[in-house]
């Protein structure tokens, strides 16, 4: 077994709400996703949740991953849930006894090597935060049992300081101090990282990462999850960081195959032209 996996869950910004069209699509045959039961090549939106679900940060996490462990394969395991608070996480709750049940059926082909978290943004609010950190320690120590992973490490990403302005109803003017006892909870406990969301920033509702602060989050997750240490300020050439294990690896057959039949799948290119295309295709194939 040497494909590895790593468990989502959060609300809404673990989910993603970037939209799809304002970042390349990432297109590799080692990101896996689990979807009905099966693994497949990661497509966004990879959390679907809600309709509006988009891009986030689990695509360049696992874009990083796959550059330094070249040949190797890394599944997403989606269980994000939007909305949701710190209290529908409790483990004696539906979304935490999912998440669980997906890890368990997950870890049947795979090694689970990280879970990340990010939510708040339901608690920063009427001083929900002075009980966060407990809730949180609470979820976090019965998920190692239940999956049998002492020592799994747990990613906590921070709230953006975006959300003073949020719109659409949201409350979240306590949302610094969640991000001090996301802090505090990283530093006190063992193997969990924290992951600033320091300068990133969101769609127009001012309350959800936009796609561009979603693949530079994911950055900064992976680099709190392969150093083990915190990430408490913006790394030095994120965008280089993005361009170099999204945009400059070449297209495997597969890859450019995927890419063809999805274009077609939605509307973007013809009948005709996809026949003439997968041709071509297969004659580069045979010339190699």
């Amino acid at each position: 077994m040497n494909m590895k996996s790593v468990l989502m869950i959060g609300q809404s910004n673990m989910a993603g709400r970037g939209y799809l069209s304002d970042v390349p699509a990432i297109y590799n045959e080692n990101i896996q996703m689990l979807r009905n039961g099966r693994w497949q090549m990661m497509a966004e939106p990879v959390n679907c949740d809600k309709p509006v679900a988009g891009v986030g940060l689990a695509g360049s996490f696992a874009a990083m991953w796959a550059t330094e462990h070249p040949g190797e394969k890394i599944g997403l395991i989606p269980c994000a849930e939007g909305g949701s608070s710190i209290d529908e996480w409790h483990p004696a709750g539906t979304l935490f006894k999912h998440a669980v049940s997906e890890t368990h059926f997950a870890m049947e082909e795979s090694e689970l090597i990280a879970v990340l978290w990010h939510q708040g943004e339901n608690d920063s609010f009427g001083g929900r935060h002075r009980t966060y950190y407990d809730k949180l320690k609470q979820i976090v120590e019965t998920l190692r049992v239940e999956l049998r992973q002492p020592g799994i490490p747990f990613i906590l990403g921070g709230l953006g300081d975006f959300l003073e302005h949020a719109r659409l109803g949201a409350d979240c003017r306590e949302y610094r101090e969640i991000n001090r006892e996301l802090k505090r909870f990283a530093a006190e406990q063992d193997n969990c990282f924290f992951a600033t969301a320091e300068g990133l920033t969101s769609n127009p509702d001012m309350l959800h990462f936009n796609a561009v602060s979603q693949r530079k989050l994911g950055v900064r997750y992976y680099e709190a999850f392969s150093t083990k240490t915190d990430v408490l300020h913006p790394l030095e050439n994120e965008d280089g960081l993005l361009d170099q294990c999204i945009n400059s690896r070449p297209y495997s057959q597969n890859e450019k195959m995927y890419q063809l039949m999805f274009r077609f799948a939605t509307g973007g290119i013809s009948y005709e032209e996809t026949l003439e295309q997968m041709e071509k295709l297969r004659k580069g194939d045979t010339e190699k």
